[in-house]
């Protein structure tokens, strides 16, 4: 039994150590990014209807490898659009949210991943691709060169 205990400490610690950072606020992004010289990945999601998106956050965001290169390269900025009430956001994330996407999600693609600079100029987007999360981040690297 003890043995158990223990490893289901384990495992919930390395969970916990994997768990993607996300950054909700667009300033606070910008000041890391600048802070840390990193590129802003601002990732727009239905997080709880949108299949590919599910599917980008499974195949890649989660990953370890991504998450390992993420730590050092990445500002993770989520702006999520849940449909279902019990993941309703406050009404100041929501309109904050609303406003990203009005800035550079006009058409409303999700999942929609905008590559932007410290100071917040679009460098480009790109999707859901099916693919290693190594080839995913050499996409997104792709856009700061």
């Amino acid at each position: 039994m003890k043995t158990l205990s223990i490893s289901t400490i384990f495992f919930f610690i390395s969970f916990i150590s994997l768990a993607q950072d996300w950054v909700t606020d667009f300033e606070k992004a910008k000041l890391i990014a600048k802070q840390d010289n990193k590129t802003i990945i601002l990732v727009f999601q239905g997080s709880d209807w949108c299949a590919p998106c599910i599917k980008l956050d499974k195949e890649i965001w989660s990953t370890k490898e991504f998450q390992t290169y993420a730590k050092e390269h990445f500002v993770m900025l989520q702006a999520d659009f849940p449909k279902r009430k019990k993941n309703a956001l406050t009404e100041a994330q929501q309109k904050h949210n609303n406003n990203l996407a009005e800035q550079f999600n006009k058409n409303g693609y999700f999942p929609y991943v905008v590559i932007l600079d410290s100071d917040g100029n679009k460098l480009g987007v790109t999707g859901y691709k099916k693919t290693t999360p190594s080839a995913y981040i050499k996409i997104l690297e792709s856009f700061s060169k």
